[in-house]
């Protein structure tokens, strides 16, 4: 086991209607956070989302940005219909036994590699937009850049 600190253990993912497949025109947005254990057994994660009317579920996807792919984990959901989401923020861990579809029954290191490969997005599914309203990919947070 090598001790060094990976590239980032830290990741975030902005979330906006421009960046779902095909686009959806929605004032919502959303802003996940993800931190990687230091043993890489679990990521404890948070996700606020704001004007999100009738939110049902949140997952994150296999995919590159512009593409469409699997859920591998769900973070938030799915909802009663009768119950009302439309913002607040949602807190987890992430382990092994919460992976799903394709990488269902792997090990954590598996979600984790494609995290970091920048192959994972974070969808937020509503009733008017099932297929998800808005979405971010999940990228490396860094402190230091200012754009």
């Amino acid at each position: 086991m090598n001790k060094h600190h990976h590239k980032s253990d830290f990741f975030i993912a902005r979330l906006r209607g421009s960046e779902e497949v095909p686009p959806v025109r929605t004032n919502a947005s959303g802003f996940a956070q993800f931190q990687i254990s230091s043993d890489e057994k679990s990521i404890r994660y948070q996700l606020e989302v704001n004007n999100l009317r009738n939110f049902t579920q949140a997952h994150i996807h296999i995919g590159e940005r512009g593409e469409n792919g699997p859920v591998v984990v769900f973070l938030f959901g799915p909802v009663d219909p009768s119950i009302s989401v439309t913002q607040g923020v949602i807190e987890g861990t992430i382990t092994k036994n919460d992976l799903v579809g394709p990488l269902s029954g792997k090990p954590l290191s598996a979600l984790i590699k494609l995290i970091r490969d920048g192959r994972t997005y974070v969808n937020a599914h509503t009733v008017q937009n099932p297929d998800g309203e808005i979405r971010g990919q999940i990228k490396p947070y860094q402190s230091k850049i200012k754009n």
